[in-house]
């Protein structure tokens, strides 16, 4: 008899258990009717691996507005996920078009840079979509931080014992931008000897002049690493700056407000922020490597640029993460991490009708 109950218990347990896998388990997925064949019901890794993926190839000083931008994204269209990857500019572009990886979005610090680097092989438009100055950054624990003004900062990075850096100039625009800010001080200061002082006696970056324009050779920079540090990308430095490695670096002011730095604004005439002052920027240069060869990246106002390059996969999903950027999503966003957005953004080439409403098409 207890055996009987026993079996009987057991048949019951057995029972449930194929109750319960058959509401959570298996459900006829097959189209063939008849096929009888069954599959798992899509769990979150099997939803994950159908999902839209959408590349973003962006400059490192992007990426605070890009992670909001790809939130916003993200939220608006189920089923797609942005991978966002950053780098310095230059290294974004090579990675296409040198590279042949596909981006479904590609944005630089330095908009020339697509027109330069991409048009017409790799792109055929691109937007101007959001400003930009350079400012040196530093924390309260830096050496000297209850002294550094506008007007004292090159003498405080002269002083011994202060350590300071600034991104690669062969494949990051703050990089190539940094020199030009300190060549453009010399005159605003009056002082013929800050770049000398502060980059050629740290490293192997040297400055030629002929009819009044500077032409800065960093295709071999070989910092000493001591008193002047260079790293592939400027936010690297970032975190050099945090924990103490160094005491100032040089980023775009929308990175020193993102990470909550100190930083110095600098005059206009020389922090390469407005077009005011066109001619003025445009008395320096900086050379930089280029292949097995250089090339020369002009002094101009910071102003950002972005394109679906032609090697997208996904180049509609591209186009709309654009108009968002572009839109008052992407504007609000910007104007909040202290990177002031272009309004309406400037269109170049064949900019697709989608974003037309939100462009000012210019030659």
């Amino acid at each position: 008899m207890k055996s009987t109950r026993l079996y009987a218990f057991i048949c019951l347990i057995v029972a449930a258990a194929v109750m319960i896998c058959g509401c959570t388990g298996t459900t006829n997925t097959d189209s063939t009717p008849g096929a009888g064949s069954q599959t798992t019901t899509p769990t979150a890794t099997a939803t994950a691996a159908g999902e839209v993926q959408v590349k973003v190839f962006h400059a490192g000083s992007l990426t605070g507005p890009f992670e909001k931008v790809k939130a916003e994204f993200e939220a608006d269209h189920p089923g797609v996920t942005v991978l966002l990857e950053p780098a310095g500019s230059v290294d974004c572009i090579k990675k296409i078009t040198e590279n042949g990886k596909p981006a479904d979005v590609l944005a630089s610090a330095d908009y020339y840079l697509i027109p330069e680097m991409m048009i017409p092989e790799h792109a055929d438009w691109y937007l101007t979509f959001a400003k930009n100055r350079m400012v040196l950054t530093y924390s309260n624990d830096s050496k000297y931080a209850g002294e550094i003004t506008a007007e004292n900062w090159y003498e405080i990075l002269d002083r011994d014992g202060v350590r300071w850096g600034f991104s690669d100039p062969n494949s990051d625009p703050c990089g190539y931008r940094t020199p030009m800010v300190i060549q453009l001080a010399e005159a605003y200061y009056e002082n013929d000897q800050i770049f000398e002082t502060l980059v050629s006696e740290h490293s192997n970056i040297t400055v030629t002049e002929a009819d009044g324009v500077y032409t800065i050779h960093a295709a071999d920079p070989k910092p000493d690493s001591t008193t002047l540090t260079i790293r592939p990308k400027s936010v690297e430095l970032v975190q050099m700056v945090q924990s103490g490695g160094l005491d100032y670096a040089w980023e775009y002011r929308s990175v020193a407000v993102q990470h909550d730095l100190e930083f110095i604004e600098l005059p206009e005439e020389i922090d390469l922020s407005s077009i005011d002052f066109a001619e003025n920027y445009a008395t320096v240069r900086t050379e930089a490597k280029k292949g097995d060869g250089t090339t020369l990246y002009g002094g101009s106002a910071i102003v950002y640029g972005v394109t679906v390059p032609k090697i997208a996969e996904h180049p509609d999903l591209g186009t709309e993460f654009v108009e968002m950027l572009i839109g008052a999503t992407g504007q609000e966003i910007l104007e909040r991490d202290g990177q002031p957005p272009i309004v309406p953004a400037g269109g170049y080439g064949d900019v697709p009708t989608a974003l037309q409403s939100l462009v000012e098409m210019k030659a």
